[in-house]
């Protein structure tokens, strides 16, 4: 499971287009937003990467969120995740 900050998705549309960039990757992916904290989990079969890079192409830059489950650290050598 992927939590992500999109501080770009303000309303249904967002949501809509974000969901169809991520469907496009994975059409069993579960996608779960939250506008008012502009969260969104992302349950899918494909990496970070590909998600993240996905949402930046539509206009959606995207922040990982740590969790108690997938920690995401600024430093590239010392990433744990999924």
């Amino acid at each position: 499971m992927l939590k992500l900050k999109i501080d770009e998705m303000t309303c249904n549309h967002c949501v809509s287009l974000i969901n169809r960039a991520i469907s496009a990757l994975d059409k069993n992916a579960v996608v779960e937003a939250d506008i008012a904290s502009h969260s969104l989990t992302v349950n899918s079969s494909q990496s970070q990467e590909d998600i993240l890079a996905a949402l930046d192409e539509i206009g959606y830059p995207a922040t990982p969120v740590a969790s108690c489950c997938n920690v995401q650290m600024s430093c590239k050598s010392a990433k744990v995740a999924d």
